[in-house]
């Protein structure tokens, strides 16, 4: 099998942590920029960062046709914090996401930057019941207030969805890649193993 790359969305925001953690697991990960660069990837991180400008980038380079092609094409997509917002469905001030995984969502739902905090939650990649926790980190971070029937909950935060999955997108309302624990990077590169083994 061919060693995995996994691109990660490079305009703006904490992208250089992701390609950090994906060293850590031992998978390529790789600083993409143009949308030109992300064909011959196997998958895309969309980092957190500040939603607006990452929004108003994608559009200036056309990241934003290109994720679409990815997401239809069933390439696999992790968005964290920021990139949750972009790959929602909608927000409650009333913008829209690509519509790429059927949430809507709140923006800066804990609050500001400086009541941003760590915590557990209940991690439940396999579906196995079994609640394994994992310390998160919230920074300005979203609530998801609504996921369709056919969205797969992997994670709460006390009664909240904070990490979730439908086909080939991942998102979750928290920073992983600010921690040392590698798990859910981890399963993302499963769901590129997974694609990869169907083409």
């Amino acid at each position: 099998m061919k060693n995995v790359i996994v691109g990660v969305l490079a305009l703006q925001g904490d992208f250089r942590e992701h390609i950090n953690i994906l060293k850590k697991i031992n998978v390529e990960g790789v600083e993409a920029r143009l949308p030109s660069e992300v064909d011959d990837m196997d998958g895309l991180i969309i980092p957190g960062g500040e939603s607006t400008a990452i929004n108003k980038l994608m559009e200036k380079y056309g990241f934003d046709k290109k994720i679409k092609q990815l997401a239809l094409s069933g390439k696999p997509l992790f968005g964290t914090c920021a990139g949750l917002i972009i790959l929602s469905k909608s927000i409650e001030d009333g913008k829209r996401g690509l519509g790429l995984i059927d949430i809507d969502l709140k923006r800066n739902a804990y609050g500001r930057q400086i009541e941003s905090f760590e915590d557990e939650i209940n991690l439940n990649l396999n579906h196995d019941m079994e609640n394994k926790k994992f310390n998160s980190v919230f920074i300005r971070a979203p609530k998801i207030i609504r996921a369709g029937k056919e969205v797969r909950i992997l994670a709460r935060h006390n009664d909240g969805v904070v990490l979730a999955r439908e086909k080939n997108i991942l998102v979750s309302t928290f920073h992983p890649e600010l921690t040392d624990d590698t798990r859910i990077h981890k399963y993302f590169i499963t769901m590129i193993l997974e694609y990869l083994k169907e083409r």
